[in-house]
């Protein structure tokens, strides 16, 4: 009786086994440690410089944002970066760049200011069109009124902003949870 039992459990292990390596080369899924859920059909991305249409223009805002979204893809992702009509197309445009005084003291003067940076961007996946979305992100980092903003520590800021920004358009791309 024993050796029957042995003999089926044996027998229902292969069994099982025979149908696992049978049905997993059909389930293909793309994983990696960023989170990211991309499609093994999908090899490139296409991210075009940014467009600055903000009423107050930082000119090197525009390259910052494109080199720091593309930079991302490239260490998160097996994705190649092509100038255009990629697998994958993110195309964004620079909407709001603001400075607004936001902890205000006794005497009516601002201890804080608020820089704000607000973008839009389009994302179109040519391998699922379901996944296409339009959406404007907006990050903002607080700084002491006294100095202001002064090139050395906006250049600082603007860096905070951008990472913040990278990765939520990154996350809203590529990353469907």
């Amino acid at each position: 009786m024993n050796q029957l039992k042995s003999s089926s459990f044996r027998n229902g292990r292969f069994l099982l086994f025979m149908m696992l390596l049978f049905f997993l080369p059909a389930c293909r899924m793309s994983y990696s440690f960023t989170g990211a859920s991309i499609s093994p059909n999908v090899k490139t991305v296409a991210i075009p410089r940014l467009i600055n249409s903000a009423p107050f223009v930082v000119p090197t805002l525009s390259r910052t944002l494109t080199d720091a979204l593309r930079d991302y893809f490239t260490s998160q992702t097996n994705l190649d970066i092509v100038d255009r009509n990629g697998d994958l197309n993110l195309e964004g445009t620079i909407t709001n760049y603001a400075v607004q005084p936001v902890a205000i003291q006794g005497n009516e003067t601002a201890a804080m200011s608020r820089l704000t940076i607000t973008v839009n961007f389009k994302f179109t996946n040519k391998t699922n069109e379901k996944q296409n979305w339009e959406n404007p992100f907006s990050r903002y980092l607080d700084f002491p009124s006294v100095p202001g903003l002064t090139p050395a520590n906006q250049e600082t800021i603007i860096a905070g902003i951008t990472e913040q920004l990278v990765q939520d358009i990154f996350n809203k791309a590529v990353v469907n949870w």
